[in-house]
């Protein structure tokens, strides 16, 4: 059987709005137990921020956490999937822009999920040393 990117995305992800900073997402992030925050201005997709970009385009470049905001961190670029679309879709996808998480979108391309290396590994192949990272409870 078929499975689609509806079957193993995370629902109703956590977004922000471009001029928050990256010190509250950052929080978001470590209370929520999330890797990837999207950015939305409105309705309208605009970005994906991730643990990573927070690191490497906000703190290694010596900012103020308290006064960059994720418009400067995120990656406005972006690589989508629909929920519709079959999972080797959003592998091919994942493997071809070198990604680790993508937004999934609906047919206005409004945010309606994301879509992880982890939750594919969980699975595709839940035996995976990936897969059991991903599947395991946060320490708190």
């Amino acid at each position: 059987m078929t499975q689609h990117v509806s079957d193993v995305m995370t629902r109703d992800p956590v977004t922000v709005e471009p001029q928050t900073s990256v010190a509250v997402v950052a929080r978001m992030m470590r209370d929520e137990d999330i890797g990837a925050v999207l950015v939305t201005e409105g309705d309208r997709l605009r970005g994906l921020v991730s643990d990573r970009d927070l690191v490497v385009r906000a703190m290694a470049e010596g900012g103020d956490p308290s006064r960059t905001t994720v418009a400067d961190a995120c990656s406005d670029d972006l690589v989508t999937v629909g929920p519709d679309d079959e999972l080797r879709r959003a592998v091919e996808l994942m493997r071809e822009h070198s990604v680790r998480r993508m937004p999934v979108v609906d047919e206005e391309r409004h945010a309606v999920g994301i879509v992880s290396l982890g939750d594919l590994a969980i699975e595709r192949d839940p035996e995976s040393a990936l897969a059991d990272i991903s599947s395991t409870k946060p320490d708190k």
